[in-house]
Formats: C-alpha cells, sequence, structure tokens
C-alpha cells in the first residue's frame, strides 16, 4: 500500500502519522491499548490488516502492548535499527510498511519474543480472533 505523506495525514491524526509514518514512540503507558484484555484482532491502524490476536498479548510492564507472536509469519517485516545507541530490530507492518515498534529476545512465553507496540499503531476488533 503506497500513499504519500500528503495522504496518510489526511486520514491519520497527527499523533498517528507521527508513530506510524515517522517512525515515532509514544510515551509508555500512555496507550489506549496497554491495559486492554478483551477478546479479539489487534489491526494496523493505517492499513487495517490484522497483525496480532488477544490470545497472545501479555503484561510485560514495559508501558507498551505486548504480544509473543504475531498472526503470521508474514504479518511483520523486520529491520535493524541502531538509534539511540543501541541495536534493536523494528517491526513494521508488512502490507503498509507502518512503524508498530520494536520486538525483544525476552519474551516470557515458548517463543521468547516480545513485541513491543504502540497503542496508536493498532486498532482493536472485538469481533474475534483472526
Amino acid at each position: 500500500m503506497k500513499k504519500t505523506d500528503q495522504e496518510w495525514q489526511a486520514v491519520l491524526s497527527e499523533e498517528e502519522f507521527r508513530v506510524c509514518r515517522l517512525g515515532g514512540t509514544e510515551a509508555p503507558f500512555s496507550g489506549t491499548l496497554l491495559h486492554n484484555a478483551e477478546t479479539g484482532t489487534y489491526h494496523c491502524t493505517c492499513c487495517n490488516v490484522a497483525l496480532f490476536n488477544s490470545a497472545r498479548k501479555f503484561d510485560a510492564g514495559c508501558g507498551w502492548p505486548s504480544f509473543d507472536l504475531p498472526v503470521s509469519s508474514d504479518a511483520i517485516t523486520y529491520l535493524e535499527d541502531r538509534s539511540h545507541g543501541m541495536l534493536r530490530t523494528e517491526i513494521r507492518c508488512a502490507a503498509c510498511d507502518s512503524h508498530l515498534g520494536h520486538v525483544f529476545p525476552d519474551g516470557p512465553t515458548e517463543t521468547g519474543q516480545r513485541y513491543c507496540v504502540n497503542s496508536v499503531s493498532l486498532k482493536f476488533d472485538q469481533t474475534g480472533e483472526a
């Protein structure tokens, strides 16, 4: 999905654009989906593609919604991120290249992964699992 910055700005809030399109980060513990415990599917804010199931969400205590696995292996793309003097793995929506957050190899489940995602990068659909 290709759109110009102007096209994205027309359909996203200022905060959604800053995080999703410019790679920003929302303040920790400020996201609306951080404590969401409803059953459903988390979709990309920009293109509405399913990214994570609520069954894979856990409280990592890091200030952002955390998941141990995406809905499919091709839902997410991974990029090396060397910003802020760290080496991290950035995660993006594979369909529209929206910045989601980062994945870390310190998850508490059998996957060992912690997908740390900005709430503003996600839309929640309570209608069911993907």
